[in-house]
């Protein structure tokens, strides 16, 4: 009886502009994290089968909707779900909704017997050097993802990556010109660290991706022409959408510190994760809101 050759994984990588590549472009296009781990999934001398959903300014519900369906229509052996924080720079932020759907995107996927990667991720105030009262606000909502993430990592079982401490943030090397994604340093620094927990599995089979760039980094002018370009242009996409609300939610943080009673905005976002945690199935896990 002839063996039948071993097939290479199958990664399907889900989420927003961190995986699809922003900050490490190659060739005049993204390439990212999620394709530099897939390099190093399949068997020996084989590549793993890559298909890559994950769409620049992604939310949650665009995961649900939109990715999961092609995406377990690949049948992937590995699923990535990295997504959230565009979540938190919208007014329309509704931690109740992010879990219900990051939920129905991990069950749907761990049905399949696909093994999910998810990670935490530093909010974008602390990443964008913004003032107390507009970055408080925004760390509050990121902290509530970054629970519902830990919560239902644990529920599935998925492999977990935490890049939220400080050390992944103030290490300016590992990001991009826009202090919002990683260059290509940090896209390997994420392919490397997720190559390492699945090789602790035995579910990655070939060499990690190098640690060191290929592409020189971008120097002092090329940073000032994308912050009067597309820097530009990022910003004034998200200050339609939020700036109103994150100017009212900086009143209130100022309003709040001014009588000491800043306690009370932790305590009403500590309710509603609670809330939105106790609503998912089977069983409420533990809230984790800072970790």
């Amino acid at each position: 009886m002839t063996r039948q050759p071993l097939r290479p994984s199958r990664f399907a990588a889900l989420g927003d502009s961190l995986t699809e590549g922003v900050g490490d472009r190659v060739d005049g296009a993204w390439r990212g994290w999620a394709a530099l781990l897939a390099q190093g999934l399949g068997e020996p001398g084989r590549t793993a089968e890559f298909h890559n959903f994950a769409v620049s300014g992604a939310l949650t519900r665009d995961v649900d909707e939109h990715q999961t369906p092609v995406a377990l229509a690949c049948a992937p052996d590995i699923a990535s779900v990295v997504v959230g924080v565009n979540d938190t720079l919208r007014h329309t932020f509704d931690i109740h909704d992010i879990a219900m759907r990051y939920d129905r995107v991990c069950a749907a996927i761990s049905a399949h017997g696909t093994r999910i990667l998810t990670a935490c991720l530093p909010d974008p105030g602390t990443m964008l050097a913004l003032p107390v009262p507009l970055a408080r606000p925004l760390a509050r909502r990121q902290w509530a993802v970054n629970a519902v993430v830990h919560a239902l990592s644990d529920r599935y079982g998925a492999i977990h990556l935490h890049i939220a401490d400080s050390a992944w943030v103030e290490d300016r090397t590992l990001w991009s010109a826009d202090r919002i994604h990683p260059g290509e340093r940090g896209h390997r620094m994420i392919a490397r660290r997720f190559h390492e927990l699945l090789a602790a599995e035995g579910l990655a089979l070939g060499a990690p991706p190098g640690a060191e760039p290929e592409q020189p980094a971008p120097g002092a002018a090329a940073k000032v022409l994308w912050l009067a370009t597309a820097g530009t242009a990022w910003v004034a996409r998200r200050c339609t959408d939020l700036l109103p609300e994150l100017l009212g939610l900086a009143g209130a943080e100022m309003r709040h510190w001014a009588r000491g009673t800043s306690v009370r905005l932790d305590q009403v976002a500590e309710t509603a994760l609670s809330s939105a945690l106790a609503s998912l199935s089977p069983g409420p896990p533990l809230v984790r809101m800072r970790e």
